[in-house]
């Protein structure tokens, strides 16, 4: 197999040949189809979240065909096009799994994180982990549902039930959310790095009832707000646009530190609150809602041996929609 292959924070990732992997209990082995790149990736990469496990091959956007299956996991699977996120493992023991919550597992390991990801042509993936997709869809279109649409799915959920959104960090998880609120017929506010016209004018075709720079103010407050981009001074920023009792979400792994604000900004009962990671009942209640609400992902193809330009392009904002690595 071929990989790219990350063997210390800050530097390049490197092709490497490696013996295709076998898989254990429980796992299926996935000849990759499509491995969208996550701006979380870079955070592994630059050495933003801590500890990954090197070497490593990041990636968690990851759709394939199972070629092989360890023990214990249905033959049936074999040959199925299945889907592989960013939890790629949790202890199913631990209080927070005990309660439904296992994006909160005390025992987690996560793909292209601390387990080997997807910017490879084959990856070992926990079969529980591994979601049945479309086989007549086309994968790199699926690719970025995995994070991108998930996290942005659960972030909605967050939100709550209010008309007005607006979504800060106009990229892969925005484009996608935005066309499932269009749907649902929510009004979308789209906040974009400032004086980045091609991102609003890519939000209004979208749908976007409004578009601009990520310190203006919206011409109606706000329901509730999500924010992509992980820029900390954004967190006031969006506490200022919404109403009262209004929620901001922060949807991303990391983000810059938060400024220090009035207080005036929280009070009347606004609510600020993260997203951690996601669940397999996120992936249950999302595909069923992408499929009905025509969600159309916008990306750029890479070939795998050019996952460093696609880091760098992402890293520099140089398109809109997500970046797809194609073995």
């Amino acid at each position: 197999m071929k990989a790219m292959v990350l063997e210390a924070v800050g530097k390049p990732l490197v092709l490497k040949e490696r013996p295709d992997p076998r898989p254990g209990k429980g796992e299926v082995r996935l000849e990759v189809e499509a491995c969208a790149v996550c701006r979380t990736d870079l955070h592994v990469v630059d050495g933003e979240l801590p500890h990954p496990r090197l070497p490593l091959v990041p990636g968690h956007e990851i759709v394939g065909l199972v070629d092989a299956v360890g023990e214990g996991v249905d033959e049936a699977r074999l040959g199925r096009r299945v889907g592989v996120p960013w939890l790629g493992y949790s202890c199913g023991v631990c209080p927070y799994c005990r309660a439904d919550m296992e994006n909160l597992c005390d025992s987690p390991l996560f793909t292209g994180y601390t387990r080997d990801g997807g910017f490879a042509t084959h990856v070992v993936a926990d079969a529980a982990y591994a979601f049945d997709l479309d086989m007549e869809a086309d994968p790199v279109s699926l690719a970025p549902l995995l994070c991108a649409g998930l996290i942005g799915w659960r972030s909605l959920r967050k939100a709550g039930e209010g008309r007005r959104i607006g979504l800060y960090g106009f990229g892969a998880a925005a484009h996608i959310i935005a066309q499932i609120c269009v749907w649902q017929g929510r009004e979308v506010y789209a906040f974009t790095r400032p004086n980045d016209l091609e991102a609003q004018r890519f939000a209004l075709e979208l749908g976007a009832v409004w578009a601009g720079a990520s310190d203006a103010q919206p011409p109606k407050p706000l329901d509730a707000a999500i924010i992509f981009a992980p820029v900390g001074s954004l967190v006031p920023a969006a506490l200022r646009a919404v109403r009262k009792g209004g929620r901001v979400v922060c949807g991303g792994i990391h983000m810059s530190d938060i400024p220090s604000m009035p207080y005036a900004l929280l009070w009347e009962e606004r609510e600020l609150v993260s997203v951690a990671n996601l669940t397999r009942n996120d992936a249950a209640t999302f595909f069923p809602v992408a499929r009905e609400a025509g969600v159309r992902t916008h990306t750029v193809t890479y070939p795998l041996e050019q996952a460093n330009t696609a880091l760098a392009d992402l890293r520099a904002g140089r398109f809109s929609g997500a970046a797809v690595l194609v073995p």
